[in-house]
């Protein structure tokens, strides 16, 4: 409070020194990810038309079209951002257009300015006053664990031949090898 040969306004920044971090936001989805230091962006001037996979919290400010799939982490549609294309992500939070089916393993929030054109399947979906949404709501986490399980390519087993071919087939079916 009181120090001696401190000035009132001294503690301004003196030449060469670096200005003070900004303190890191603390609201809204990306901070509720937890232990995630950063957000990925995709910011106004991208464009993107296939398929978006990662493990990262995403922030969509540019145009994506295609599919995106974000099953642990959290998308963020961006005011500017538009999005055409069928989401899963463990949490989604809309401010700008999407076009398409969200999936949401957590929640799904649509905030005031967003526009929403598709279902949203989550087991908490919020739609703030002044969003625009044309679509269904789908709030049974069964269905949420079936769609979030059914995009995910699943591996076919390997073809087993149950006729040996060759002179292996004479020995399977307990005769002698030829010699």
């Amino acid at each position: 409070m009181f120090e001696i040969g401190k000035k009132e306004g001294s503690d301004r920044q003196q030449p060469g020194q670096r200005p003070a971090e900004p303190a890191p936001r603390t609201d809204g989805p990306a901070a509720a990810a937890g232990s995630r230091q950063g957000v990925a962006v995709i910011g106004r001037s991208i464009k993107i038309d296939g398929d978006l996979q990662g493990e990262e919290d995403l922030r969509i400010e540019g145009d994506v079209k295609g599919t995106i799939q974000l099953r642990n982490s959290t998308l963020i549609v961006g005011a500017e951002g538009k999005v055409r294309a069928t989401v899963y992500a463990k949490t989604v939070a809309v401010d700008g257009l999407v076009e398409g089916d969200l999936y949401g393993s957590e929640r799904i929030t649509v905030r005031k300015t967003a526009e929403v054109r598709g279902n949203l399947t989550a087991p908490r979906v919020s739609l703030e006053d002044g969003a625009r949404f044309k679509g269904s709501i789908e709030m049974d986490p069964d269905a949420v664990s079936n769609a979030m399980g059914a995009s995910q390519p699943k591996s076919k087993p390997a073809a087993v031949s149950s006729a040996p071919a060759g002179d292996d087939a004479a020995v399977a079916a307990g005769g002698r090898k030829p010699r």
